[in-house]
């Protein structure tokens, strides 16, 4: 009996089980294992606590005397609870999160045992960097690294089976300084954004002193039962299935989507949420996706710090909750083909620390001309660094998906809708360079009649866009599922706080020139929607004809990572970052060559599993059916029967054995293909000859012919769980 067989026959007798989840409300348990300013108030001193909070609040360093302090309290908080261990809990450029587990227990100089957990530990760690990809930063031999605590992400308790640790979210950098990590950068964008917004809100509002980027995420995943998948061996070591013939329903019926959660499924959402509540993650939807097993959750929006962090957590505790319910999650962005894969659409604003969204429309014409400055120059920010923003999503895995007609294409273009198309038109049409009395009459009056409060777009949701305003954000819909938030995040803020940035400076140039304020702001916000309105599209991004629009337009279409990543290296990318303090050219110069890399292994990774299995599985199960073929016509033959009543088998045997014929010979050609791929010194020219010789070249041709053997050998013969299994049997 095959594996296939075996994990077919156990799905059937898996039972729903009974997620231990409290039942009281979610309230009770919100925060439960998180070292909240609450629960820091209660367990530290009045200077310890006065010292976190500014911290937090202020950005101000933590001296380490205080450090001390904080470090007992915090550990008395957790041996409460029954932890052990500590670590530090940061995201490298793997994008996993990485630990290293320490200790409570030590021995004094005497041998007396104690419980201990000192300031300095708190404050930095030294992990062993060798693992991790350095780009170039530093040689094998230089394994030091160092991790150091981020005070605005609070620690946190991981349980894990009986075990629980007490997790201090860090940054990572390298024995030299540099990030090594996807939240050091990031932290330095929030800052960068932070002050230029703050800047320009002070055109309208001179209490502003904080702007902070919000981001609400939502995580699309499949859920496969535990015994299927462990029978792929594609699904356990690529989390995508490389074969796999297209079953006879699919998503066609859209029932998935619009049908009830099923049971099994549920449970694991309940558990799943309950240990997310506890860690703080505030969970608030829960739904089905359009694919069959596809599903979706959503928290509230968050500071987008925090909310990267909560992202990458959720990953985890997903992961591991579904052992517990016999399933697996799947977090790759296309893990089946001929359905809808995955994605992780980042909501993007910016709220002041005077409870205004600057993305959200206004009531008032001040608070229309304040929105539209945040809106206009948003755009312009995505209009002059679209290539830099379809580089901070590329990936091997995103590939997959981008451009497949379930999500958005390659192109980098803004969504807005009809009623604001409108305004900016208006704006665009009505402000010209010199106003008098009179049109400064018309801007405040006529113009707030035009837009007295700006109502969200009264039109369907664009589903097409990578990049799509829906009423008080952006939405960044061509992130992937498995994505770190870091990255993509870390990219926009920097690119709208380099673009705030030079706004300000062109508003105070006309001011300087005895222009009035909201005349000169009008001015620039009129010349932004001019210079970037050729980014703005309202239509359908699938169709062949925007792509040919695109590309009159001037837009870039970079359809492959490698070629994407090029931006991440360029003159203006470099500028870019240099300026706004994000990443140095040499930090840029190694993430850059981390992707590639990165890039090179997953397909290196694909292209060994394919041949893996097409000669262990595929090839041997289509020769045994071949051969009964073979045996059947031969019988016939000797029993003198006419042709014509074995024509079917000959037709079936013929296919069979061409199709065989072409796995093997595309598989043995895919494999000198990566020989020689193999030997390019070059990165960025390996990374493009395994998408272009090995990828593009090998991997759908293989698949068709596998596939077409699947259709045609004898249903017992195949090893492999089908699709129709898969997705269907839960």
């Amino acid at each position: 009996m095959s594996l296939r067989t075996e994990a077919v026959k156990h799905v059937s007798h898996v039972a729903t089980p009974t997620p231990n989840v409290n039942a009281h409300k979610i309230t009770t348990i919100f925060n439960e294992s998180v070292f909240t300013l609450k629960t820091a108030r209660e367990f530290l001193s009045e200077e310890a606590y006065k010292s976190l909070t500014a911290s937090i609040r202020g950005g101000k360093k933590i001296d380490r005397q205080v450090a001390g302090q904080i470090a007992s309290g915090m550990r008395a908080w957790a041996e409460g609870k029954g932890v052990t261990h500590y670590t530090h809990w940061f995201q490298p450029l793997t994008g996993a999160t990485a630990e290293k587990h320490d200790s409570f227990f030590t021995l004094k100089g005497d041998g007396t045992a104690i419980e201990e957990f000192e300031g300095a530990a708190l404050i930095q760690q030294e992990p062993d960097a060798s693992s991790f990809p350095n780009g170039g930063l530093r040689a094998t031999f230089e394994a030091r690294g160092y991790s150091a605590w981020d005070p605005s992400s609070p620690p946190f308790i991981i349980e894990i089976g009986n075990g629980k640790t007490l997790c201090i979210p860090t940054i990572f950098i390298s024995y030299t300084g540099e990030s090594l990590d996807y939240k050091a950068p990031l932290m330095k964008a929030v800052e960068a954004v932070n002050k230029a917004a703050v800047n320009v809100c002070n055109y309208f509002d001179k209490n502003v002193t904080k702007v902070t980027p919000t981001l609400g995420w939502e995580q699309e995943y499949f859920v496969i039962d535990e015994a299927l998948v462990n029978a792929r061996p594609d699904l356990v070591q690529c989390g995508r299935t490389v074969f796999g013939f297209t079953p006879a329903k699919g998503q066609q019926l859209e029932d998935h989507y619009f049908g009830s959660i099923p049971e099994r499924v549920y449970a694991f959402m309940r558990d799943f949420e309950n240990e997310s509540y506890k860690l703080g993650i505030p969970l608030r939807t829960r739904h089905n996706e359009v694919a069959p097993a596809q599903f979706e959750c959503a928290p509230i929006f968050e500071e987008v710090n925090i909310a990267v962090d909560h992202n990458i957590l959720l990953m985890d505790v997903m992961t591991r909750v579904a052992k517990r319910h016999r399933l697996v999650v799947l977090l790759h962005e296309k893990p089946f083909a001929g359905i809808n894969g995955s994605g992780k659409h980042n909501n993007w604003s910016l709220a002041t620390d005077t409870g205004i969204n600057l993305l959200a429309p206004g009531k008032t014409p001040k608070t229309n001309l304040m929105f539209l400055t945040f809106f206009v120059n948003t755009i312009k920010a995505v209009h002059d660094y679209a290539d830099i923003l379809r580089a901070s999503i590329a990936s091997a895995s995103n590939d997959f998906r981008l451009g497949a007609n379930e999500a958005p294409p390659a192109i980098i273009s803004v969504f807005i809708g009809d009623y604001l198309t409108k305004v900016l038109n208006d704006v665009e049409t009505r402000v010209g360079n010199k106003f008098d009395e009179q049109d400064e009459a018309i801007l405040k009056l006529d113009l707030h009649r035009s837009i007295p409060e700006l109502m969200i777009d009264n039109t369907d949701r664009n589903r097409t866009s990578p990049f799509a305003f829906t009423g008080n954000k952006f939405e960044f819909r061509a992130v992937g599922s498995t994505a770190n938030c870091g990255h993509p995040m870390t990219v926009l803020n920097t690119i709208v706080a380099d673009t705030l940035t030079k706004f300000a400076a062109e508003v105070d140039a006309l001011i300087a020139k005895g222009e009035k304020k909201e005349i000169a702001i009008m001015q620039v916000i009129q010349k932004y929607i001019v210079s970037s309105k050729k980014i703005l599209f309202e239509g359908d991004g699938y169709s062949e004809a925007w792509h040919q629009e695109a590309e009159k337009r001037g837009l870039s279409n970079f359809k492959t990572t490698p070629v994407a990543l090029d931006a991440m290296v360029s003159d203006k990318a470099k500028n870019l970052f240099s300026e706004n303090g994000i990443y140095t050219h040499g930090e840029l110069e190694a993430r850059h060559e981390i992707e590639l890399e990165k890039y090179i292994k997953k397909v290196q990774i694909e292209a060994r599993l394919m041949g893996d299995l097409a000669t262990n599985h595929i090839i041997p199960a289509s020769i045994k059916y071949q051969n009964v073929l073979l045996q059947n016509v031969s019988l016939l033959r000797e029993a003198s029967l006419p042709e014509n009543l074995y024509k079917g088998q000959m037709t079936l045997l013929k296919e069979v054995s061409t199709h065989i014929q072409e796995v093997y010979d595309n598989v043995h050609e895919m494999v000198e293909a990566r020989k020689v791929a193999n030997n390019i010194e070059d990165t960025r020219a390996k990374a493009i000859a395994y998408e272009a010789q090995v990828k593009a070249q090998y991997f759908d041709k293989i698949r068709y012919h596998v596939d077409k053997l699947e259709e045609l050998v004898d249903d017992e013969l195949w090893t492999l769980p089908k699709y129709r299994e898969l997705l269907f049997l839960r």
